[in-house]
């Protein structure tokens, strides 16, 4: 009987995972005796980091989208189409169009998604630019904006990208400056708990950058509510933060599939952090931002824990027994303006360090954003 292998996401975790997976599995898949099926939702991927420089006019959304069907393994059945439900005891997926999909084993990988309506007025009152429809928006936004009060707030943790909210403000800073408006603007930064920052490295990091660019900064700042008409932002606390412009971090859930399923209430699955085998179900792994595990929701991390979750499934479909093991390694690009950038990497035993900004370091981003498909491809 063939061994079923079944990847829900078509998202940098699900195309990862299905490119090492015929990689590790090639005679086993061109024999019959395994198949993998990856099920996206959408037809295209995005490549989310992008979103970042559309509002600066240094990107397009055109470039942060391919076709699922072109980043995957031919020998891999890649289905568009919705997962409506996970049956966890029979194993099987039910699909939109009416289809069941039986599996060995899952792999969950839908991501994150946006939830700005959980806080009253942030729908209307702010801007974002985490999706192509915000990025342009705000684009529009930045192009009109001609000095005044510009507010950068955290709004919801976890986020995709932890690193954003720093690059969005001092991307903006130097874009500012570069266009002569720098002085006529007040730029503001809050975050929600009493560091800038949850990452404790990257906090020490942000306080004297930020002081240096003189860019005010708010923590402790939970907002509760935005008033549009007003445009002022409230906290839990009583605080008020007056703004012409308000850019916010929405706050994230994870997938309607994964609370409807029973693998996790707020849509993240726990699982074990070294094997992202999740914890309330028997046979689901779960990769990128869908698992829940103490590092951030960055496509790096994606990337290694797919790596694992491949080894783990190709040894388990060959009867052997897993061993690989996710550190938790993560690396990261941070822009600190328009023309340098910083590098972080870390991992769930070593702190989180951080290289000195450079133009190298920019132009290295910028390398990777161009070659990102090869890594969905599993090319690199």
């Amino acid at each position: 009987m063939t061994h079923e292998i079944a990847i829900v996401g078509g998202g940098t975790g699900g195309t990862v995972l299905a490119n090492k997976l015929a990689e590790k599995l090639g005679p086993e898949l061109d024999g019959g005796d395994v198949a993998v099926t990856l099920v996206s939702r959408d037809a295209d991927q995005l490549y989310k980091p992008k979103w970042l420089y559309v509002p600066f006019g240094e990107a397009t959304p055109e470039e942060a989208r391919r076709p699922v069907r072109d980043l995957v393994d031919d020998r891999i059945d890649v289905r568009i189409e919705e997962v409506v439900s996970i049956d966890t005891d029979a194993h099987e997926l039910a699909l939109a169009g009416g289809d069941g999909l039986r599996y060995d084993e899952v792999v969950v990988a839908t991501g994150a998604e946006l939830v700005p309506e959980r806080v009253p007025g942030l729908k209307e009152g702010a801007h974002h630019f985490y999706g192509e429809a915000g990025a342009v928006r705000l684009r529009d936004a930045l192009a009109e904006f001609d000095g005044g009060r510009l507010v950068l707030s955290v709004v919801g943790m976890p986020h995709m990208c932890p690193a954003a909210p720093y690059e969005f403000s001092l991307i903006v800073d130097d874009w500012l400056r570069k266009r002569g408006l720098r002085e006529e603007t007040e730029l503001v930064y809050t975050y929600p708990i009493e560091a800038m920052h949850a990452k404790p490295e990257l906090a020490e990091w942000g306080e004297p950058v930020f002081a240096d660019r003189d860019i005010t900064v708010e923590t402790e700042f939970v907002v509760t509510e935005v008033d549009p008409d007003a445009q002022v932002v409230h906290t839990e606390d009583g605080r008020e933060e007056a703004y012409d412009l308000l850019v916010a971090i929405p706050p994230h859930t994870g997938s309607s599939l994964v609370r409807d399923s029973g693998l996790g209430e707020e849509g993240w699955i726990p699982v074990d952090q070294h094997t992202l085998e999740a914890e309330t179900a028997e046979d689901v792994y779960a990769v990128g931002d869908a698992a829940d595990v103490p590092t951030s929701k960055a496509g790096s991390v994606a990337h290694y824990e797919a790596g694992v979750v491949a080894d783990r499934l190709a040894a388990a479909a060959r009867g052997q027994t897993p061993t690989a093991r996710y550190d938790g390694k993560t690396i990261c690009f941070l822009e600190s303006g328009l023309d340098e950038a910083t590098f972080i990497s870390f991992d769930y035993d070593t702190p989180a360090v951080l290289r000195s900004p450079s133009k190298m370091l920019h132009w290295g981003k910028l390398a990777y954003n161009e070659s990102y498909w090869l890594t969905a491809k599993g090319v690199m």
